[in-house]
Formats: structure tokens, sequence, C-alpha cells
């Protein structure tokens, strides 16, 4: 309903959170796919041969993409046309189904997962492309329409595998975030001690560290921007996923994420990173592994995806942003 548009949370610890966190950050990326592909849905359908020769012969009371009809007329509309979307569902969904019932690569589960995501994307189309769609049921070029819905859907379906990944590089970043601070803290706790790193795998020494880092409030903090905001044409389907350490210019670093403040920063992008990271800091191995796989996911599906990492010398912080436009 666009009642959200950032949301952000602060931890000391991911690990404990790591599969909420993971299904709080899918569930984002399957909303962004839903809206964006019921806007594309509507463009299509304006485009569409049925609605051109609709608007020619009805130059008074045209469809396109500024037109509005309220919720309640949509419903009253729509109310004694539950045959004809069930039908039209139907025929959509059909094709679409026996494709992937028939994919060899598939296994079982992946079968099952495209079967009811294929569902959830049809349930989440607006009623005014109920509308259309149902005005144009009985029209010469109608199947066109649900050809033209059945290929978008196949296409944000295979969008939508880029969630786990997505998923994946944010435990991943978020995890080594505070692998970093529980090492620094660490230091300051056991000074003398040669092999620090091995000694915050101890339990009982995790669980004190961690209490540690909560009584100064050490947090990593991320943050999901949705959309480009209300001006931003053209941006709705734009995802900036953000990461960052507090520390004690916190406030003055989170105003100036959406800013060009910090201009002569060094800016470099999430690769370069990963490959810049001290063995046994950074985990770059793994980092990379799900880097690659984001990255090539993204281009398969024609999703643009940018990395950028700030770091702040007078700080000490490290700010890194994913922004994808679907």
């Amino acid at each position: 309903l666009d009642y959200i548009s950032r949301m952000e949370i602060s931890m000391t610890e991911f690990v404990s959170a790591r599969q909420e966190i993971m299904d709080l950050s899918k569930i984002i990326v399957y909303t962004i796919l839903y809206k964006q592909f019921d806007r594309e849905i509507r463009n299509a359908l304006i485009k569409s041969e049925c609605v051109r020769k609709y608007n020619r012969s009805n130059p008074g009371h045209i469809i396109d993409s500024a037109t509005v009809i309220s919720e309640k007329q949509l419903k009253l509309s729509l109310v004694h046309k539950a045959s004809v979307i069930e039908e039209s569902r139907k025929q959509i969904l059909d094709p679409v189904y026996q494709r992937i019932l028939n994919n060899d690569e598939y296994s079982a589960e992946e079968k099952n997962i495209y079967l009811l995501m294929a569902e959830k994307f049809l349930n989440r189309l607006s009623l005014m492309n109920w509308y259309i769609i149902t005005l144009f049921h009985k029209a010469d070029k109608y199947n066109e329409i649900i050809t033209t819905i059945q290929n978008l859907l196949v296409r944000y379906m295979e969008k939508s595998q880029v969630a786990e990944y997505i998923s994946l590089i944010i435990m991943e970043l978020a995890l080594n975030n505070e692998k970093t601070n529980m090492l620094k803290t660490a230091k300051k706790m056991y000074q003398g001690v040669d092999d620090v790193e091995s000694i915050i795998l101890d339990p009982e020494t995790r669980k004190r560290i961690i209490e540690e880092l909560k009584k100064n409030y050490e947090v990593v903090s991320l943050a999901w921007k949705l959309g480009g905001g209300t001006t931003s044409i053209g941006k709705q389907g734009r995802l900036k996923i953000t990461l960052y350490n507090k520390d004690d210019e916190f406030q003055e670093i989170k105003d100036s994420i959406e800013s060009k403040k910090y201009a002569d920063t060094n800016k470099r992008t999430l690769i370069d990173f990963y490959r810049d990271s001290p063995d046994g800091q950074g985990e770059s191995g793994l980092g990379l592994y799900y880097l690659s796989y984001l990255d090539n996911a993204c281009k398969k599906v024609n999703i643009k995806f940018e990395s950028l990492v700030n770091q702040f010398s007078t700080s000490g912080l490290t700010v890194i942003d994913l922004v994808f436009d679907f």
C-alpha cells in the first residue's frame, strides 16, 4: 500500500536471527517484484490492440495510464464477473503450469515453488488490471492479452530467483560486519591474547563479548529503501540496501548516506572490497561466491545491480550500498 518506504534494523549479532532476516529480505524483494509486475501488465494492456481499438471507438472514455477508477467502482464492476476472472486465470496459468511440470531441470520441490509463485503473482494483480482483462474477454484480439500476461509472468518468475541470492549476500555482509565488531571488542577485553579470532569461537567467551557489545551499543545496521521516492518516475522498482556499523559519529554518518556530503571518500565496488579484505577477516571466498551468483543472476533477467563501498577514514566506518533496479 506504499505505507513503508524505508525499514531499518540494528543488531549486535545476526546469527540468532539469521533465518528471520533472510525471510524478511526475500519478502521485500517479492513485494517489489509483485508491484513491478502489476505495473508492467498495466502498461502492456494499455498498448494492446484491444485497448487501442476501444479508445478509437470511445474517445470520451479512453483507457490509458492516467485512467483512475475508484476501488469501490471496480469492485462493483467485477463482482458479477467472478466466472470470467476464473476463466481468464485458468487460460493464463494452465500453459505456465504445464511448462513448469515439463521442465526436467526442476526438482519436485522447485516445481512446487514455481507453481505457487505463478499463482501468487497473478493473485496480486490490481483490480484495474482485472477490469481491463474482463472488459475484453470476448474481443477478437483477447488471446494476445492472455499471451502477453503469460510471457510477463514467466519473466517475473525468473526474476524472483534473485531474492535468494540477495538474502544470502545480505546475511554474509551482516555477519562479516558483526565479526569485525566482535574482534575489535575482543582485543580490548583480552589484551595480550595472540589469537583473538579463535577465542570468539568459544560459546562462553562469545557470549561475554556480545554482552559487552550490547552495553556499548556496538551494532550493525541494515536498511532497505523501497522505490525511488514519489517524485522519481520510473524508479518504483528500485531497492537500495545499506549496511553500516554504528560508531561515535552514528547520526552524522546515517544522515550522510543518502547525500553526496562525502564525495571525496574512498569509493569502491563490493567486489573490490572483498578482494582487498585481509585473510581471515572478510571471508572473501564465500562473499565473492555469493556475489558472483547474484551478479550473474541479475544479468540473466535484466536486473540492474550496482554495489558501492564507502570507507570513512576519520571514523573507520564502512558503508555498503547494494542497489537493484527491477
